[in-house]
């Protein structure tokens, strides 16, 4: 199993310093050993943008409860404190005071539609593309990682590549500066290495800013601190499993495992209950409701008890004239649910036909990848039998220097042909979403 060097680096640091051969992740300074496999479910732990997905599912929830909610008894109570500073009615022969009171009230009321009844569909829709939100975003998630994991791997292999260029081309210039000195080789010769030497070093050090810059994009997806070492156990090798790559070649497609398409079914299915939401404003609303009242006076001076202590009452509204605005609205709703149909046959088709491209990609790249693989092997073989000449005179500097240049882009060529793999294999997976079946 190969480990990062970062990793060897890191546990030999802690030994001399007397600490813990590993320290927990999200510390300060620690250091996190991850396959690709624990790194995609600590990113799905504890990823931001993950909880977020996961707290719009619960969102939706109370959502649906709370509309449900609006179907059953809604009850309240209060009490009123009235102080009339001693007033009383005259009523010629007798007069009736307004002393202090309380009143205690308590309403109970329930409103039936079948709006309502639609809104709880549709809030249950919602939960349904919430969830299926939150699976989507689980899945891009993990690819993102796999991704990142694959490019960190892919870097680091360029990073020791690059590096053992430079090896090789310092060594080369030790010779030719010996070379000159004794007047062997021209001094054209040694500035000619020098330059590709120096060439190599910027290469090798921008090739580890970007290696560094990849490590933070993974360390935002894992929601890790910013100190925190990663150190990757697995090679490209371990993770290429391409029996397992060219068997989704072979795998059949089903529309309804794709969470793009899932979501849009449920579009269309929201469409559709805005057409019965419509058309229920033309339908009455009933309501009901009980009260009851108690009033305590705060004095035995004689008044007039006119407050009924129960109630009960009910209401039938019924829309009758509306000038045709419940009508367009139906006809609004009818017309967007068809544009969703419209969206859901086209989306249908380019579907299938993505999957024939991603299928090319895919076998296209793999193709490419054992080319330029095969090509970077024959460059590295090229640039040491020519080094080997030039140390025993028999290839010029500029020989050197030609098939350094090769072998530098046959390597960038193979690193660019492994990512392709890497991004044909996970379009194709986030598509069939074989997990889901």
């Amino acid at each position: 199993m190969r480990i990062h060097k970062r990793f060897l680096m890191g546990m030999m640091a802690v030994a001399l310093l007397g600490g813990p051969a590993v320290l927990h992740a999200q510390e300060a300074d620690s250091l996190l050993q991850l396959s690709l496999e624990d790194a995609q479910r600590h990113a799905l732990e504890h990823n931001r943008s993950l909880k977020n997905a996961t707290l719009e599912v619960q969102v939706a929830e109370a959502r649906r409860w709370q509309t449900l909610a609006t179907m059953l008894p809604q009850v309240s109570a209060k009490a009123d404190h009235s102080n009339m500073f001693g007033y009383s009615m005259d009523w010629g022969q007798f007069k009736i005071s307004m002393p202090n009171s309380i009143t205690f009230n308590g309403t109970a009321s329930v409103a039936l539609s079948g709006a309502q009844i639609v809104g709880v569909q549709l809030e249950k829709i919602a939960g349904r593309m919430a969830d299926i939100s939150l699976k989507q975003t689980e899945q891009e998630v993990s690819d993102q990682v796999k991704t990142l994991y694959y490019s960190a791997l892919a870097m680091e292999e360029t990073v020791d590549l690059l590096e053992q260029n430079l090896v090789n081309l310092e060594k080369l210039q030790q010779h030719t500066l010996r070379s000159v000195e004794v007047g062997v080789a021209e001094q054209t010769d040694a500035d000619r290495i020098s330059v590709q030497v120096t060439s190599m070093k910027t290469s090798l050090n921008s090739t580890r800013r970007q290696l560094e810059m990849i490590y933070n994009s993974m360390r935002l997806q894992l929601g890790l601190n910013v100190s925190t070492e990663l150190a990757l156990t697995q090679s490209v090798d371990d993770l290429m499993q391409v029996d397992n790559a060219l068997a989704l070649l072979d795998t059949e497609f089903v529309l309804d495992n794709n969470y793009n398409f899932q979501l849009l079914s449920e579009n269309v299915a929201l469409a559709q209950k805005q057409i019965a939401l419509k058309k229920w404003e033309f339908a009455p609303t009933l309501s009901a409701f009980y009260q009851y009242t108690k009033v305590e006076y705060l004095s035995d001076e004689l008044t007039m008890r006119s407050t009924p202590p129960n109630m009960f009452g009910l209401s039938l509204n019924v829309p009758i004239f509306s000038s045709g605005s419940r009508l367009k609205g139906v006809k609004m709703a009818q017309l967007a649910y068809q544009q969703q149909v419209n969206t859901y046959d086209d989306t249908r088709e380019a579907l299938l036909v993505q999957h024939r491209q991603l299928m090319y990609n895919l076998s296209s790249s793999f193709e490419s990848y054992l080319s330029q693989k095969e090509n970077m092997t024959v460059a590295q073989r090229l640039f040491d039998n020519v080094s080997r000449k030039y140390e025993h005179g028999m290839a010029s500097s500029m020989d050197v220097t030609n098939t350094g240049t090769e072998l530098v882009a046959a390597q960038s060529s193979y690193v660019q042909a492994l990512l392709e793999v890497v991004t044909a294999r996970i379009e194709l997976e986030q598509l069939l979403n074989t997990d889901n079946q």
